[in-house]
Protein backbone atom coordinates (compact mmCIF):
# COMPACT_ATOMS: atom_id res chain seq x y z
CA UNK A 1 0.00 0.00 0.00
CA UNK A 2 1.51 3.41 -1.12
CA UNK A 3 -1.50 5.30 0.33
CA UNK A 4 0.18 6.99 3.90
CA UNK A 5 -3.25 6.50 6.23
CA UNK A 6 -1.36 7.70 9.11
CA UNK A 7 -1.05 11.23 6.77
CA UNK A 8 -5.44 11.45 6.06
CA UNK A 9 -6.86 14.45 8.10
CA UNK A 10 -10.75 14.73 9.89
CA UNK A 11 -11.16 18.14 8.43
CA UNK A 12 -13.58 19.59 8.08
CA UNK A 13 -14.74 17.71 11.02
CA UNK A 14 -13.35 18.59 14.61
CA UNK A 15 -9.64 17.64 14.90
CA UNK A 16 -7.14 17.83 18.07
CA UNK A 17 -5.16 15.47 19.96
CA UNK A 18 -6.95 11.94 19.92
CA UNK A 19 -9.30 12.53 17.18
CA UNK A 20 -7.58 10.60 14.57
CA UNK A 21 -8.46 9.87 11.14
CA UNK A 22 -8.06 6.31 10.79
CA UNK A 23 -7.33 3.67 13.21
CA UNK A 24 -6.53 -0.34 13.72
CA UNK A 25 -9.95 -1.45 12.67
CA UNK A 26 -9.51 0.30 9.40
CA UNK A 27 -6.17 -1.90 9.21
CA UNK A 28 -7.80 -4.48 9.95
CA UNK A 29 -10.57 -4.25 7.47
CA UNK A 30 -8.89 -3.62 4.71
CA UNK A 31 -6.19 -6.61 5.99
CA UNK A 32 -9.40 -9.19 5.76
CA UNK A 33 -10.69 -8.12 2.94
CA UNK A 34 -7.84 -7.55 0.49
CA UNK A 35 -7.93 -10.55 -1.75
CA UNK A 36 -11.86 -9.73 -2.53
CA UNK A 37 -10.60 -6.33 -3.45
CA UNK A 38 -7.93 -7.17 -5.92
CA UNK A 39 -10.65 -9.83 -7.38
CA UNK A 40 -13.45 -7.17 -8.13
CA UNK A 41 -14.17 -5.68 -11.16
CA UNK A 42 -14.76 -2.01 -11.00
CA UNK A 43 -18.49 -1.05 -9.76
CA UNK A 44 -18.31 -3.66 -7.43
CA UNK A 45 -17.50 -2.22 -4.34
CA UNK A 46 -19.40 -0.45 -2.09
CA UNK A 47 -18.13 1.29 1.42
CA UNK A 48 -20.28 2.44 3.92
CA UNK A 49 -19.77 4.91 6.86
CA UNK A 50 -16.37 5.34 6.47
CA UNK A 51 -15.53 7.91 8.67
CA UNK A 52 -12.68 10.05 6.94
CA UNK A 53 -11.61 7.74 3.70
CA UNK A 54 -9.16 5.39 5.02
CA UNK A 55 -11.34 2.22 3.81
CA UNK A 56 -12.40 3.97 -0.17
CA UNK A 57 -9.01 5.34 -0.87
CA UNK A 58 -6.75 2.56 0.66
CA UNK A 59 -9.17 0.35 -2.07
CA UNK A 60 -8.42 3.03 -4.89
CA UNK A 61 -5.10 2.80 -3.75
CA UNK A 62 -4.88 -1.35 -4.34
CA UNK A 63 -6.69 -0.36 -7.78
CA UNK A 64 -10.53 -0.59 -7.44
CA UNK A 65 -12.21 1.56 -9.17
CA UNK A 66 -15.60 2.79 -9.40
CA UNK A 67 -16.11 2.43 -5.46
CA UNK A 68 -19.61 3.93 -4.34
CA UNK A 69 -19.41 4.96 -0.66
CA UNK A 70 -22.22 6.38 1.58
CA UNK A 71 -21.54 8.13 4.78
CA UNK A 72 -24.12 9.44 7.06
CA UNK A 73 -22.13 12.96 7.79
CA UNK A 74 -21.56 15.29 5.32
CA UNK A 75 -18.07 16.39 7.36
CA UNK A 76 -16.92 12.81 6.34
CA UNK A 77 -17.85 13.49 3.28
CA UNK A 78 -16.02 15.88 2.79
CA UNK A 79 -12.76 15.34 4.15
CA UNK A 80 -13.04 12.30 2.15
CA UNK A 81 -13.11 14.37 -0.98
CA UNK A 82 -10.39 16.65 0.79
CA UNK A 83 -8.16 13.51 1.51
CA UNK A 84 -8.52 12.04 -1.78
CA UNK A 85 -7.57 15.64 -4.12
CA UNK A 86 -4.65 14.98 -1.67
CA UNK A 87 -3.75 11.50 -2.12
CA UNK A 88 -5.75 10.62 -4.80
CA UNK A 89 -7.64 9.12 -6.87
CA UNK A 90 -10.15 10.91 -6.58
CA UNK A 91 -11.49 9.72 -9.62
CA UNK A 92 -11.69 6.03 -8.63
CA UNK A 93 -14.45 7.41 -5.74
CA UNK A 94 -18.08 8.68 -5.88
CA UNK A 95 -20.27 9.49 -3.53
CA UNK A 96 -23.96 8.00 -3.15
CA UNK A 97 -27.17 8.94 -0.50
CA UNK A 98 -28.28 5.07 1.31
CA UNK A 99 -30.56 3.00 -0.38
CA UNK A 100 -31.10 0.19 -2.63
CA UNK A 101 -29.44 1.98 -6.05
CA UNK A 102 -26.49 1.76 -3.72
CA UNK A 103 -25.88 -1.87 -3.17
CA UNK A 104 -26.89 -2.39 -6.55
CA UNK A 105 -24.47 -5.17 -7.89
CA UNK A 106 -22.34 -5.06 -5.45
CA UNK A 107 -19.97 -7.91 -4.60
CA UNK A 108 -18.19 -6.43 -1.64
CA UNK A 109 -18.94 -3.98 0.93
CA UNK A 110 -16.41 -2.72 3.31
CA UNK A 111 -18.14 -2.06 6.35
CA UNK A 112 -17.22 0.20 9.44
CA UNK A 113 -19.61 -1.10 12.13
CA UNK A 114 -21.73 1.67 13.52
CA UNK A 115 -22.79 1.37 17.18
CA UNK A 116 -26.48 1.37 16.51
CA UNK A 117 -27.75 -1.88 15.68
CA UNK A 118 -30.64 0.00 14.22
CA UNK A 119 -28.28 1.65 11.77
CA UNK A 120 -26.56 -1.72 11.13
CA UNK A 121 -29.76 -3.41 10.45
CA UNK A 122 -30.88 -0.79 8.18
CA UNK A 123 -27.51 -1.34 5.94
CA UNK A 124 -27.80 -4.84 5.95
CA UNK A 125 -31.40 -5.14 5.05
CA UNK A 126 -30.64 -3.12 1.83
CA UNK A 127 -27.34 -4.67 1.19
CA UNK A 128 -29.44 -8.51 1.26
CA UNK A 129 -31.81 -6.87 -0.74
CA UNK A 130 -29.79 -5.16 -3.41
CA UNK A 131 -26.66 -6.56 -3.76
CA UNK A 132 -25.51 -9.31 -5.30
CA UNK A 133 -26.07 -13.04 -4.01
CA UNK A 134 -22.51 -13.99 -3.75
CA UNK A 135 -21.78 -10.73 -1.96
CA UNK A 136 -18.95 -10.52 1.22
CA UNK A 137 -19.58 -7.50 3.47
CA UNK A 138 -15.98 -6.79 5.81
CA UNK A 139 -16.82 -5.06 8.74
CA UNK A 140 -14.82 -3.77 11.97
CA UNK A 141 -14.58 -1.47 14.46
CA UNK A 142 -13.32 -1.30 17.95
CA UNK A 143 -13.47 -4.18 20.36
CA UNK A 144 -15.10 -1.21 23.08
CA UNK A 145 -17.63 -0.46 20.45
CA UNK A 146 -18.89 -3.92 19.22
CA UNK A 147 -21.43 -6.57 21.12
CA UNK A 148 -22.19 -9.84 20.51
CA UNK A 149 -25.76 -8.23 19.08
CA UNK A 150 -24.37 -6.96 16.36
CA UNK A 151 -23.68 -11.00 15.37
CA UNK A 152 -27.09 -11.68 15.56
CA UNK A 153 -28.32 -8.01 13.49
CA UNK A 154 -26.01 -9.72 11.21
CA UNK A 155 -27.46 -13.23 11.41
CA UNK A 156 -30.86 -11.98 10.57
CA UNK A 157 -29.95 -11.00 7.10
CA UNK A 158 -27.04 -13.24 5.75
CA UNK A 159 -26.67 -17.14 6.54
CA UNK A 160 -23.08 -17.20 7.01
CA UNK A 161 -21.28 -15.10 9.81
CA UNK A 162 -17.58 -15.80 10.66
CA UNK A 163 -15.58 -13.61 13.30
CA UNK A 164 -12.02 -12.62 12.87
CA UNK A 165 -9.46 -12.92 15.78
CA UNK A 166 -9.00 -9.62 17.84
CA UNK A 167 -6.23 -7.50 16.38
CA UNK A 168 -5.29 -4.67 18.29
CA UNK A 169 -8.62 -3.87 20.29
CA UNK A 170 -10.26 -4.62 16.71
CA UNK A 171 -12.54 -7.01 15.42
CA UNK A 172 -14.28 -7.58 11.97
CA UNK A 173 -17.28 -9.48 11.14
CA UNK A 174 -17.61 -11.20 7.34
CA UNK A 175 -21.67 -11.79 6.03
CA UNK A 176 -22.03 -13.63 3.32
CA UNK A 177 -25.24 -15.33 1.64
CA UNK A 178 -27.99 -12.59 1.89
CA UNK A 179 -30.97 -13.46 2.78
CA UNK A 180 -33.05 -11.71 0.14
CA UNK A 181 -34.76 -14.10 -2.30
CA UNK A 182 -34.45 -13.61 -5.87
CA UNK A 183 -36.79 -14.71 -8.75
CA UNK A 184 -36.20 -16.66 -11.33
CA UNK A 185 -34.84 -14.10 -13.80
CA UNK A 186 -32.56 -12.67 -10.91
CA UNK A 187 -34.25 -9.80 -9.86
CA UNK A 188 -34.09 -8.91 -6.48
CA UNK A 189 -37.87 -9.51 -4.48
CA UNK A 190 -37.56 -6.42 -1.65
CA UNK A 191 -37.36 -7.41 1.79
CA UNK A 192 -36.02 -5.02 4.48
CA UNK A 193 -38.73 -2.70 4.52
CA UNK A 194 -38.74 -1.66 8.34
CA UNK A 195 -37.12 1.00 7.99
CA UNK A 196 -37.57 3.88 8.51
CA UNK A 197 -39.52 3.34 11.24
CA UNK A 198 -42.73 5.91 13.09
CA UNK A 199 -43.83 5.73 17.03
CA UNK A 200 -46.65 8.49 18.19
CA UNK A 201 -46.41 10.68 20.99
CA UNK A 202 -49.35 11.20 22.50
CA UNK A 203 -48.49 13.46 25.90
CA UNK A 204 -46.66 15.90 23.40
CA UNK A 205 -49.42 15.45 20.23
CA UNK A 206 -46.30 14.16 17.75
CA UNK A 207 -45.19 11.63 15.64
CA UNK A 208 -41.46 10.67 15.54
CA UNK A 209 -40.10 8.95 12.24
CA UNK A 210 -36.52 7.45 12.05
CA UNK A 211 -33.80 5.93 9.91
CA UNK A 212 -31.58 3.74 11.80
CA UNK A 213 -29.02 5.10 14.10
CA UNK A 214 -30.06 8.84 14.47
CA UNK A 215 -29.97 10.02 18.27
CA UNK A 216 -32.75 9.05 20.04
CA UNK A 217 -35.04 6.80 17.25
CA UNK A 218 -38.18 7.38 16.62
CA UNK A 219 -38.50 8.39 20.79
CA UNK A 220 -37.67 11.67 22.09
CA UNK A 221 -34.91 12.27 25.09
CA UNK A 222 -35.56 13.60 28.14
CA UNK A 223 -33.08 16.28 27.34
CA UNK A 224 -35.49 16.96 24.47
CA UNK A 225 -38.81 17.25 26.11
CA UNK A 226 -37.23 19.52 29.02
CA UNK A 227 -36.76 21.63 26.38
CA UNK A 228 -39.77 21.57 24.82
CA UNK A 229 -41.52 22.16 28.31
CA UNK A 230 -39.65 25.82 28.66
CA UNK A 231 -39.92 26.94 24.83
CA UNK A 232 -43.31 28.64 24.83
CA UNK A 233 -41.30 32.41 26.10
CA UNK A 234 -38.43 31.36 23.45
CA UNK A 235 -38.66 34.87 21.86
CA UNK A 236 -42.19 34.92 21.15
CA UNK A 237 -42.51 37.24 17.91
CA UNK A 238 -39.53 35.36 16.40
CA UNK A 239 -41.31 35.20 12.55
CA UNK A 240 -38.67 32.14 11.76
CA UNK A 241 -36.71 29.82 13.43
CA UNK A 242 -33.45 27.50 13.01
CA UNK A 243 -33.54 23.80 14.82
CA UNK A 244 -29.45 22.97 14.99
CA UNK A 245 -28.51 19.77 14.96
CA UNK A 246 -32.18 18.59 14.60
CA UNK A 247 -31.81 14.72 14.89
CA UNK A 248 -35.51 13.56 14.03
CA UNK A 249 -36.87 16.66 13.55
CA UNK A 250 -38.67 16.68 17.54
CA UNK A 251 -37.79 20.56 17.69
CA UNK A 252 -38.63 21.47 14.21
CA UNK A 253 -42.21 19.86 14.29
CA UNK A 254 -43.22 21.21 17.85
CA UNK A 255 -42.01 25.02 16.92
CA UNK A 256 -44.20 24.76 13.54
CA UNK A 257 -47.05 23.33 15.21
CA UNK A 258 -46.94 25.77 18.09
CA UNK A 259 -46.65 28.72 16.18
CA UNK A 260 -48.40 28.61 13.06
CA UNK A 261 -46.82 30.90 10.51
CA UNK A 262 -43.52 30.65 11.76
CA UNK A 263 -40.73 28.82 9.49
CA UNK A 264 -38.80 27.24 10.93
CA UNK A 265 -35.04 25.83 9.33
CA UNK A 266 -34.11 22.13 10.66
CA UNK A 267 -29.87 20.96 9.89
CA UNK A 268 -28.18 18.19 10.19
CA UNK A 269 -24.78 17.25 9.23
CA UNK A 270 -26.22 13.45 8.88
CA UNK A 271 -27.93 12.42 6.21
CA UNK A 272 -30.40 9.95 8.45
CA UNK A 273 -31.26 12.56 10.72
CA UNK A 274 -32.24 15.10 7.55
CA UNK A 275 -33.88 12.46 5.79
CA UNK A 276 -35.72 11.85 9.61
CA UNK A 277 -36.81 14.92 10.28
CA UNK A 278 -38.33 15.97 6.66
CA UNK A 279 -40.29 12.30 7.62
CA UNK A 280 -41.42 13.67 10.72
CA UNK A 281 -42.59 17.07 9.53
CA UNK A 282 -44.71 15.19 6.90
CA UNK A 283 -46.32 12.83 9.46
CA UNK A 284 -47.00 15.98 12.14
CA UNK A 285 -48.50 18.27 9.02
CA UNK A 286 -46.14 20.35 9.12
CA UNK A 287 -44.38 20.14 6.00
CA UNK A 288 -44.63 23.59 4.45
CA UNK A 289 -43.44 24.79 7.70
CA UNK A 290 -40.09 23.48 8.11
CA UNK A 291 -37.17 23.10 5.55
CA UNK A 292 -34.48 20.31 5.90
CA UNK A 293 -31.25 21.28 5.36
CA UNK A 294 -27.82 18.27 5.58
CA UNK A 295 -25.51 20.89 6.55
CA UNK A 296 -22.31 21.17 8.74
CA UNK A 297 -24.03 23.33 11.18
CA UNK A 298 -25.20 26.42 9.49
CA UNK A 299 -23.18 27.02 7.04
CA UNK A 300 -26.39 27.63 4.68
CA UNK A 301 -27.73 30.94 6.70
CA UNK A 302 -26.33 34.57 6.60
CA UNK A 303 -24.74 36.47 9.51
CA UNK A 304 -27.07 38.18 11.57
CA UNK A 305 -30.04 36.55 9.86
CA UNK A 306 -31.88 34.59 12.84
CA UNK A 307 -33.68 35.63 16.11
CA UNK A 308 -34.27 32.35 17.47
CA UNK A 309 -31.76 29.24 17.46
CA UNK A 310 -32.61 26.07 19.37
CA UNK A 311 -30.21 23.35 20.23
CA UNK A 312 -29.81 20.15 21.92
CA UNK A 313 -25.97 19.85 21.03
CA UNK A 314 -24.20 16.44 20.68
CA UNK A 315 -21.36 15.77 22.54
CA UNK A 316 -19.78 12.82 20.05
CA UNK A 317 -17.46 13.10 17.37
CA UNK A 318 -17.71 10.19 15.45
CA UNK A 319 -16.95 7.23 18.16
CA UNK A 320 -14.73 9.79 20.50
CA UNK A 321 -16.55 12.15 23.10
CA UNK A 322 -15.77 15.40 22.44
CA UNK A 323 -16.72 19.20 23.61
CA UNK A 324 -15.35 20.83 20.49
CA UNK A 325 -18.83 19.91 18.44
CA UNK A 326 -20.98 21.96 20.85
CA UNK A 327 -18.13 24.81 20.60
CA UNK A 328 -18.20 24.76 16.88
CA UNK A 329 -21.96 24.87 17.04
CA UNK A 330 -22.15 27.88 19.98
CA UNK A 331 -20.10 29.83 17.76
CA UNK A 332 -21.80 29.26 14.55
CA UNK A 333 -25.11 30.25 16.57
CA UNK A 334 -23.28 33.11 17.34
CA UNK A 335 -22.72 33.98 13.56
CA UNK A 336 -26.18 33.96 12.35
CA UNK A 337 -28.00 35.35 15.52
CA UNK A 338 -29.31 38.66 14.89
CA UNK A 339 -28.41 41.33 17.01
CA UNK A 340 -30.48 40.33 19.97
CA UNK A 341 -31.36 37.15 18.68
CA UNK A 342 -31.25 34.23 21.45
CA UNK A 343 -29.89 30.76 21.15
CA UNK A 344 -32.09 28.49 23.57
CA UNK A 345 -30.00 25.90 24.76
CA UNK A 346 -30.73 22.51 26.83
CA UNK A 347 -27.15 20.27 28.08
CA UNK A 348 -25.89 18.11 30.94
CA UNK A 349 -25.54 20.00 33.37
CA UNK A 350 -22.30 18.53 34.61
CA UNK A 351 -20.90 19.60 31.22
CA UNK A 352 -21.21 23.25 32.60
CA UNK A 353 -21.18 25.30 29.11
CA UNK A 354 -22.37 28.36 30.50
CA UNK A 355 -19.20 29.97 30.57
CA UNK A 356 -18.31 28.42 26.95
CA UNK A 357 -21.97 29.89 25.78
CA UNK A 358 -21.31 33.61 27.44
CA UNK A 359 -18.13 33.70 25.44
CA UNK A 360 -19.04 32.52 22.72
CA UNK A 361 -22.40 34.13 22.23
CA UNK A 362 -23.10 36.61 24.57
CA UNK A 363 -25.14 37.06 28.02
CA UNK A 364 -26.37 34.00 29.25
CA UNK A 365 -29.92 33.18 31.32
CA UNK A 366 -31.10 30.23 33.20
CA UNK A 367 -34.64 29.37 32.21
CA UNK A 368 -35.12 26.14 33.96
CA UNK A 369 -32.85 22.89 35.36
CA UNK A 370 -33.41 19.97 36.75
CA UNK A 371 -31.77 17.19 38.30
CA UNK A 372 -29.84 16.45 35.07
CA UNK A 373 -30.17 18.86 32.28
CA UNK A 374 -29.79 22.87 32.24
CA UNK A 375 -31.99 25.07 29.80
CA UNK A 376 -30.42 28.79 29.10
CA UNK A 377 -30.72 31.22 26.51
CA UNK A 378 -27.79 33.04 25.50
CA UNK A 379 -28.05 37.06 23.68
CA UNK A 380 -26.05 38.18 20.65
CA UNK A 381 -24.99 41.62 21.47
CA UNK A 382 -26.35 44.27 19.51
Amino acid sequence: MTLDLGALRRHPDVEGPGLEASDAADRLILDEAAALIGEARPGEIVVVDDSYGALALAAADAGARGIRVHQDLITGERALAENAGRQGPAAAVSSMPLGGELFDGARLVLLRLPRSLDRLDEVSALIAAHARPDVVVVGGGRLKHMSPAMNEVLRRRFERLDVSLARQKSRVLIAREPQAAHSSTGAVIASGGEWPRSARHDDLGLTVVAHGGVFAGTGIDIGTRFLLAQLGDAVPDAATAVDLACGTGVVAAWLARARPGLRVTATDRSASAAASALLTAEANGVAEGVQVARADGLESLADASERLIVLNPPFHSDAAISTGIAAHLFADAARVLAPGGELWCVWNSHLRYRPLLERSVGPTRQIARNAKFTVTASQRAG
